[in-house]
């Protein structure tokens, strides 16, 4: 039984989601406790609980302490079967960090799994649809005959109800090894590994501006799309921002901007894409136009680190990266990067060797 400290680092949810993902393919138990130390309302909120949930019906995992407030979780892993699960998390609860906890176990799992999710797409504090289909899932894709991901609905903060579906056949599965070690040692084999660490030209920057249909006669979309596209122009490239309106459940609106850059021939790297992303989410009293920019200030500072591997997604690639190896180069190595290592590592032993001096992580074995 593995042993983790729900305080450790940053000591936010992440620790419990990446556990759920990597108990889930490995097969190890885990145990964790002070979850959520370091945030002002400590334990387990709605979001982690539908993670443990759909985690129970995918694949007939048993858990102890999966209640809203509880500081202590014991989860007991089954086998990712391959079905249609439909999962709610409620009012405008993030899917995609309920998708931390399920992505890998369905990119490792026995077959074809779509996932039919309902809750807020374009909330606060997690990385948006957009961002997650056009930045990280062209990463993960390498693991997958097929992975598709697909919006049905926004969903925004206080209602959510925004509708995502993500249809996942692996390449590789767990059960084909005699021992989770074998199979590791099989992707490790494959030549999958990252190589992000050096980058080409910039190529192009693309971007969806979005906002729930009743600001449509303001403009709001159309008010960010200009003004992140005037803040981009500087990078003298094309820059293409997409414009849609969502029939809601809330008034929302938000934009998401990721910067493309091509390898040594100036093409995009089908393999190892260098995608660098940044998003802003609008508020009452926040002018459209400030939405705009924010987005567009976060990409230029991204595009000026040099690095191939925004701040979000460091952290995000570590669990898949512990199974195929490779490098990376990010703008920063944030507190929720360093927490997955020492989580990784828990599960997986010395994975990783990392510089903070260049904000480099390299897999190590």
């Amino acid at each position: 039984m593995i042993r983790l400290d729900g305080s450790h680092g940053e000591g936010g949810g992440q620790i419990v989601r990446t556990a759920l993902a990597l108990s889930s393919v490995s097969g190890l138990p885990f145990e964790v406790f002070s979850i959520r130390k370091g945030r002002c309302d400590s334990g387990l909120k709605s979001q982690h609980v539908s993670c443990v949930r759909a985690l129970q019906e995918l694949s007939g995992a048993k858990c102890e302490g999966a209640f809203l407030g509880s500081e202590e979780l014991s989860f007991f892993p089954g086998k990712v079967s391959s079905r249609t699960l439909s999962v709610d998390v409620g009012t405008a609860g993030s899917l995609t960090l309920l998708l931390q906890s399920l992505l890998l176990p369905v990119v490792f799992g026995e077959g074809r799994v779509r996932l039919r999710l309902v809750g807020g797409t374009d909330v606060p504090w997690s990385q948006p649809y957009d961002y997650f289909r056009e930045v990280l899932v062209p990463q993960v894709a390498r693991f997958c005959s097929r992975l598709d991901v697909s919006l049905v609905r926004r969903g925004y903060f206080p209602a959510g109800g925004g509708r995502m579906e993500v249809v996942a056949v692996p390449r590789f599965r767990v059960s084909d090894f005699a021992s989770f070690q074998g199979f590791v040692s099989f992707v490790r084999a494959q030549g999958l590994g990252f190589d992000l660490s050096v980058r080409g030209p910039l190529l192009a920057v693309r971007g969806v501006s979005h906002a729930s249909m009743d600001l449509s006669r303001q403009e709001v979309a159309e008010r960010q799309a200009s003004s992140a596209r005037a803040v981009l122009s500087s990078l003298g490239c094309p820059v293409r921002i997409d414009v849609a309106y969502s029939d809601s459940l809330s008034t929302g609106s938000g934009i998401c901007v990721w910067a493309v850059f091509g390898n040594a021939r100036g093409e995009m790297d089908s393999l190892n894409p260098v995608v660098l992303g940044s998003d802003s989410l609008g508020s009452r009293g926040k002018r459209a136009e400030e939405v705009g920019r924010e987005a567009a200030v976060g990409l230029l500072r991204e595009v000026e680190s040099g690095a191939c591997v925004d701040r979000f997604l460091a952290d995000q690639l570590l669990p898949f990266m512990a199974f195929c190896g490779g490098r990376f180069s990010a703008s920063e190595l944030s507190p929720h990067c360093l927490t997955n290592v020492h989580v990784v590592e828990q599960f997986l032993g010395r994975v990783f060797e990392v510089d903070a001096q260049s904000r480099s992580v390299q897999a190590v074995f």
